[in-house]
C-alpha cells in the first residue's frame, strides 16, 4: 500500500465536531443534536481535555510501518509442479510470508506542518509540507531529486487538520456533525457520526460508546488517480503526557487485498522542530 495513504490516516486520527457545541448560541438544541454534543464532549476529555491540548505546539511519532510480505522462497511447492504423489509426512512446507516493516518518522507542527520519514535498505524517503507547499524525495524509486508534491498530494496536504486533529477548536474549522446512530466496530458498540467539513467532504467516525475514544474512521482517497473508500481502525490507546493516542493503526482500501499497519513505538510532545524541517532544501 502507498506510504501517503498510511501517513493521512496517522493524521487524522482523531476526528469529530460540531459546531453546535462551541457556538454559544444560548438556545436549546435538538435532542439529537444533544446527544451529539455529549458524544464530543465526552470523546474531549478522554482524549486528555481541549487545555492539554491547546498546549500541544508539535508532535514527533516514531515506530514502524507495513510495506507488504516477502517470501524467502516461492509460495508453491514444488510437489505442486510435479506429477508426484503429496505425502504430508515426507513433505516440508514452506513458511508463511512475513510482513515487511520500515522505520518511520513523523513530525507535526502547528500551523498545519508536516515532515514523514521512511527508511529502506540505507535510503530515506521524505514526504514534507510546510502549510503552503509540498515537497518529495523517494530514492526506493530511484528519484534522487527533490520533487514537487502533484496536485492530488497538495490538494490531500492542505485538507488535513492540525495535530489535534478535527475535533479539537471544530467550530473555527467549519465542520458539522451529524448523529446516525449506533454501530459494532471489532465487537462493542461505536457511536457513528457524519462530519462534512468546511469544503464539502464527508467523513464517517465511530466513537468507542464506553471509552468515548475514536475506534474507526473512513474517507475517500485518490490512489492512481482514481477515488477509493478507505477505512482505519485505531487500537492500544496510550497516555503520553497525559493525552490518550492510538499506537496502532490498521488501514485498509477499497479494492486493495488486505490491510496495512502503523505500529507507533514512541511519542514527543512539544519537541524542538525548526520551521526549516519542513521546507523545501535550496
Amino acid at each position: 500500500m502507498n506510504a501517503r495513504y498510511l501517513l493521512a490516516s496517522l493524521i487524522c486520527m482523531l476526528l469529530s465536531a460540531t459546531p453546535a457545541f462551541a457556538a454559544g448560541k444560548g438556545k436549546a438544541e435538538s435532542g439529537e443534536t444533544l446527544v451529539v454534543q455529549q458524544i464530543v464532549q465526552k470523546n474531549v476529555a478522554a482524549r486528555g481535555g481541549l487545555k492539554a491540548w491547546h498546549k500541544v505546539k508539535t508532535m514527533r511519532m516514531t515506530g514502524k510501518i507495513d510495506a507488504g510480505k516477502l517470501r524467502s522462497k516461492p509460495p508453491v511447492p514444488l510437489y505442486a509442479m510435479s506429477k508426484v504423489r503429496f505425502d504430508p509426512r515426507k513433505t516440508k512446507l514452506e513458511p508463511e510470508a512475513r510482513v515487511v516493516q520500515l522505520p518511520f518518522v513523523m513530525d507535526l507542527k502547528r500551523p498545519g506542518k508536516m515532515r514523514f520519514e521512511m527508511e529502506f535498505r540505507g535510503d530515506t524517503a521524505i514526504q514534507a509540507y510546510d502549510g503552503a507547499s509540498g515537497w518529495k524525495l523517494r530514492p526506493f524509486l530511484g528519484r534522487r531529486d527533490i520533487e514537487p508534491f502533484s496536485q492530488d498530494e497538495m490538494k490531500q496536504a492542505s485538507q488535513q487538520q492540525e495535530l489535534d486533529g478535527f475535533l479539537i477548536d471544530y467550530a473555527t474549522k467549519g465542520t458539522r456533525v451529524e448523529s446516525e446512530g449506533i454501530e459494532k466496530v471489532e465487537g462493542h458498540d461505536a457511536y457513528k457520526l457524519k462530519l462534512t467539513l468546511k469544503d464539502g467532504q464527508e467523513r464517517h467516525v465511530w466513537v468507542d460508546a464506553a471509552s468515548f475514544l475514536e475506534v474507526k474512521i473512513d474517507g475517500t482517497r485518490r490512489m492512481d488517480g482514481k477515488p477509493r473508500q478507505v477505512a482505519t481502525w485505531f487500537r492500544d490507546y496510550r497516555s503520553v503526557n497525559g493525552l490518550m493516542l492510538p499506537f496502532t493503526i490498521e488501514t485498509s482500501v477499497d479494492g486493495v487485498n488486505g490491510s496495512e499497519g502503523i505500529h507507533v513505538e514512541q511519542v514527543e510532545i512539544n519537541p524542538k522542530l525548526a520551521d526549516s524541517r519542513f521546507t523545501r532544501p535550496d
